[in-house]
């Protein structure tokens, strides 16, 4: 099993004629993805290869049964892009677009809450069922299929990594999710938490947390009081000096709110098997998770 998509979910890219776009849609196919559609305004009636493009949200959902978005949109029209796939009936929307203004995304959240819609980012890497559905911009040959792990993260880079150091073991993965580190976002840990410890499949789970906010300790709190299953915690950005911005717009200490140490701390006190060495995480799991 897995969780929010599978083999039977039904893409439509928005800006699926742009760069990016193209090479990324091109990649999910490669991997076996259902992608059935993309969204350029004013390029309905073309193809992007051999996949159909509309020029709206609802008509692609009309035609092809699409069910989840992957947005590849520049930052100035992603938020409205995300609130089309919202109005368009679609269940899941992955925006992997970075740079889009903090107004925009608190936007886009008051629009989307009470709608029947998920969504995943921005800013971020998406998601994967290994072997099953790629969406987003992971390297897909990376992950292994056939679980018994599931994966959320922060940080792109560093789920990458993680899922590396889990197939190296030899431990495979039920659903990788990377939840994007922007200040505000969909899709969050304890979101995934939840559908992970509902999930049969997934024995054991892998969070990645960064510096800042407070995330981490809420999850935390989560783990402790509501999961059964065991889950390892990374905290990355362990040394950076408070104020300075480490890649992500989320990444930011202010005072003693949202240290490493902090959240470390917390994550320990709830039960999580903490790894304080990135590279001997994939060791840890093997120990702790299988």
């Amino acid at each position: 099993m897995s969780i929010f998509v599978d083999k039977d979910t039904k893409i439509l890219v928005q800006g699926i004629t742009g760069k990016e776009g193209q090479f990324h849609t091109r990649q999910c196919l490669e991997y076996g993805t259902k992608v059935v559609a993309g969204v350029t305004p004013g390029k309905g009636g073309q193809k992007m290869d051999d996949v159909p493009v509309f020029n709206s949200v609802k008509d692609a959902v009309k035609e092809t049964g699409a069910n989840c978005s992957m947005i590849f949109v520049p930052p100035p029209f992603a938020a409205d892009a995300i609130m089309e796939s919202a109005d368009g009936g679609v269940d899941l929307i992955v925006a992997i677009t970075e740079g889009i203004p903090v107004l925009d995304m608190m936007r886009v959240k008051n629009y989307i809450e009470g709608k029947s819609c998920r969504l995943i980012g921005p800013n971020c890497p998406g998601i994967i069922t290994p072997g099953e559905c790629k969406v987003g911009i992971m390297p897909g040959p990376t992950h292994k299929p056939g679980g018994p792990i599931g994966v959320v993260s922060r940080s792109g880079t560093l789920t990458y990594e993680v899922v590396h150091q889990l197939t190296m073991q030899d431990i495979g993965q039920t659903t990788c999710i990377g939840i994007g580190g922007d200040p505000v976002n969909g899709t969050n840990f304890i979101d995934c938490l939840d559908a992970f410890e509902k999930d049969a499949e997934t024995k054991g789970i892998v969070m990645v947390g960064e510096i800042g906010g407070s995330a981490e300790e809420e999850a935390a709190e989560f783990i402790k009081n509501k999961m059964t299953k065991p889950v390892v915690g990374f905290i990355a950005g362990l040394t950076a000096p408070p104020g300075r911005r480490m890649g992500h717009a989320g990444a930011i200490i202010s005072g003693s709110s949202g240290t490493g140490q902090s959240k470390v701390a917390a994550m320990k006190e709830c039960g999580v098997h903490v790894c304080e060495n990135l590279g001997e995480l994939g060791e840890l799991c093997a120990k702790v998770l299988v």
